[in-house]
């Protein structure tokens, strides 16, 4: 009797210290995160990450330029005292140019002061439209020596300097000429001939080619609307390379 009653109050006891019972968590209650599998997990990890796309090809720079003033060192050769305009009136134009090998380059253009704005409009239309100029750089890298200039295919503007076959200054002399492209833009005479051998081809218009100015094309007018006349449209003679503030 002793020890079923012994018995019988350790059963009491441990039922008494236990407490309530816990339930067994019911199968619709468990955690949230007791739904996510590694594969899900993996999923949305891989949709947060960013795009790796390639990189879209850079673009050609937009066109620049820049008008600053020009010291007597610049222009050793195009200028000298007796010039139809002192140096001070003149301005180096620092711009963008299209080049004969589809790239973009720096060029510089010496012209008088009020004509600036002329040559930078026009310029960026022609860099624009990707029309291309073989280089451009000052006469004076060829000691102002005009022929030469021309015979290397460059763009020139100021060169303190007679017309062809003339006594009288040239518009370039003033600063408010400039020739492009010489050797497909040619100084043609009125029997057809030119001074430079490479470009004898280049005599006719219209023709085509790189760089080549024919009657009535967008550079002509582009010039046209600043107010420069062609050189293409003398009679006689013609100096297709040319173009100048209202003419001559």
């Amino acid at each position: 009797m002793k020890r079923a009653a012994a018995m019988a109050f350790v059963v009491l006891a441990s039922v008494s210290c236990a407490g309530k019972p816990v339930a067994s968590p019911a199968p619709g209650n468990a955690s949230p995160r007791s739904h996510e599998t590694p594969e899900s997990s993996a999923s949305a990890q891989a949709t947060a990450e960013p795009s790796t796309a390639s990189p879209s090809p850079t673009a050609p720079p937009e066109f620049s330029s820049k008008v600053s003033r020009v010291s007597r060192d610049q222009l050793p050769y195009s200028w000298r005292p007796g010039c139809p305009v002192p140096y001070q009136d003149l301005r180096l134009v620092t711009l963008t140019y299209w080049g004969f090998d589809d790239k973009p380059h720096t060029g510089e253009l010496v012209v008088r002061k009020t004509v600036t704005d002329d040559i930078e409009t026009v310029f960026k239309k022609l860099y624009d439209w990707r029309w291309p100029i073989k280089q451009m750089k000052l006469v004076d890298a060829y000691k102002g020596d005009d022929y030469d200039s021309i015979d290397v295919d460059n763009t020139s503007a100021f060169n303190c300097r007679p017309a062809t076959g003339s006594s009288n200054w040239s518009n370039h002399a003033y600063g408010e000429a400039i020739d492009i492209n010489p050797r497909e833009n040619p100084y043609v005479t009125a029997n057809g001939g030119t001074a430079h051998q490479n470009a004898k081809k280049f005599t006719k218009r219209p023709t085509d080619g790189k760089g080549v100015i024919n009657p009535g094309d967008r550079v002509v007018r582009a010039f046209a609307q600043v107010g420069w006349e062609w050189g293409g449209y003398w009679s006689g003679t013609k100096d297709y390379q040319h173009f100048s503030k209202g003419g001559g």
